[in-house]
């Protein structure tokens, strides 16, 4: 059973959707968050997945995006974002149907960095999956020259300053094919919008303000893993590009109960191949039930 459900955090309203199990009492929750511009409704099917398990789930949008509340538009702030995590826990912990001292968290790509971190200063949580998860951009992105750097550091910039300055964002694209000013700029491009924008109606949007990439840069997730007392799978996939393994896996080697799992296939292979995620999903749940002790 699916209902929808809003929470506020920091005085503006979050919207998400919460999955309910069968059954009647207290059950362990997943919250679910995703990464940099996403949107809630790519994580519908992953949701629905843990709920079937017997699992709550929470899904919901960062503040200024989807059907969230927040001004400007499709604006990723790291610390607001942190702060709807910490919102959403709060008001998972205070729903009927859910066990207040079995929270799971689950974060996608960025998604998977603030799970992390929110995590490593919250002990009540009980366990955390980092899906491909962010830790530092790599040191070269496939498909972007020198000349394309440059100007992209230039736009991060040029919004930042706009953003102090109380001024309209200065949007660019999120997905790109290689050589166009976008966040990821990739030849999958299509493939991965088409996935994004699904079949029918969507929330997310092909647009986003870059300032939130200057925040990133001085993100450290591993920090946060290093003092971490729950449980920490993190997934990764041995091709990927834009969350490399090599800087991803160090949040589990520094999580003092950290588990590392690595598949076959990109980092767009979460988002496109069904069977794979399927696998992933099965293996999330595994390390679930045992982290909450449902076994």
């Amino acid at each position: 059973m699916r209902s929808e459900v809003s929470f506020t955090s920091a005085g503006v309203r979050c919207a998400g959707y919460l999955y309910l199990p069968a059954g009647s009492g207290p059950v362990p929750c997943v919250v679910l968050c995703h990464g940099f511009s996403g949107t809630m409704d790519r994580l519908f099917d992953y949701a629905e997945r843990f709920a079937a398990a017997g699992l709550t789930a929470l899904v919901f949008d960062y503040r200024s995006f989807g059907e969230s509340d927040g001004e400007p538009r499709q604006v990723p702030d790291i610390d607001g974002q942190l702060d709807d995590v910490r919102a959403a826990v709060a008001f998972a912990r205070g729903h009927e149907r859910v066990d207040p001292d079995r929270v799971l968290l689950w974060g996608n790509s960025l998604g998977g960095a603030h799970v992390v971190t929110v995590a490593a200063d919250d002990p009540r949580i009980t366990a955390v999956v980092a899906q491909i998860p962010f830790n530092g951009f790599p040191k070269k992105v496939e498909g972007r020259s020198a000349g394309d750097t440059l100007k992209l550091l230039g736009v991060i910039v040029w919004d930042a300053i706009r953003g102090r300055l109380g001024l309209r964002p200065h949007y660019i694209p999120m997905v790109g094919r290689p050589g166009e000013l976008a966040v990821t700029a990739t030849p999958e491009a299509d493939r991965h919008i088409r996935t994004l924008t699904g079949e029918g109606e969507t929330l997310w949007r092909n647009s986003v303000a870059p300032r939130g990439l200057l925040q990133m840069m001085r993100y450290r997730p591993a920090d946060a893993a290093a003092r971490l007392t729950c449980p920490l799978l993190v997934c990764l996939a041995a091709e990927d590009r834009e969350t490399p393994p090599e800087t991803a896996r160090v949040l589990a080697d520094r999580a003092p109960r950290g588990e590392l799992r690595v598949y076959s296939g990109t980092h767009f292979t979460f988002y496109t191949d069904l069977a794979f995620r399927e696998r992933v999903v099965a293996d999330q749940i595994g390390f679930y039930r045992r982290a909450a002790a449902m076994v």
